[in-house]
């Protein structure tokens, strides 16, 4: 799949809520300011991070925290972080394994249909994935109560770990 979508030749650089692949920081910035002022985005927990009150397809409220990685002076990785907010060890109906289903459907509803699920050899960590040309989605467990998501400019990603994009 992703050897057909980087030979397609289409580019989509669409990340979310305006932000794109190859913005510079300094319009991440003034983006993430703008949508501040509207009350869509606000400071994360941490000093790298910004925080979107995701709308989820539960209905159960959950936080999106992002910070995009930057190559010369450019995004090509913008990594998120989901949690509902009140997960519990003890809630059932708050595991990471709902949350990455609704994680999921949101970006279905986002991206358009087209995740397909992948597993590694032993089974023991399942991954969403959808690739639109040059963008590649991962939607996957990291912790007991988050889901990562990774949203990546494949060719430069690629080119970054020395790996020849097919």
């Amino acid at each position: 799949m992703e050897s057909e979508q980087l030979a397609s030749g289409k580019v989509v650089n669409d990340i979310f809520l305006g932000l794109k692949f190859g913005m510079s920081q300094k319009d991440f910035f003034e983006t993430c300011w703008a949508l501040n002022k509207k009350g869509l985005l606000t400071n994360g927990p941490t000093e790298l991070s910004v925080e979107y009150q995701a709308k989820m397809p539960s209905g159960n409220p959950a936080r999106m925290r992002f910070y995009p990685k930057f190559e010369e002076d450019k995004i090509y990785l913008m990594p998120v972080e989901f949690t509902y907010d009140a997960w519990a060890p003890w809630n059932e109906d708050l595991t990471a394994e709902k949350l990455r289903e609704d994680v999921v459907k949101l970006f279905e509803e986002w991206y358009g249909p087209g995740f397909i699920e992948v597993t590694n050899e032993d089974k023991s960590q399942i991954a969403f994935v959808k690739i639109d040309g040059n963008r590649r989605i991962r939607i996957f467990k990291k912790h007991i109560s988050v889901v990562r998501a990774e949203i990546s400019d494949l060719p430069i990603e690629k080119k970054l770990k020395g790996i020849k994009a097919s």
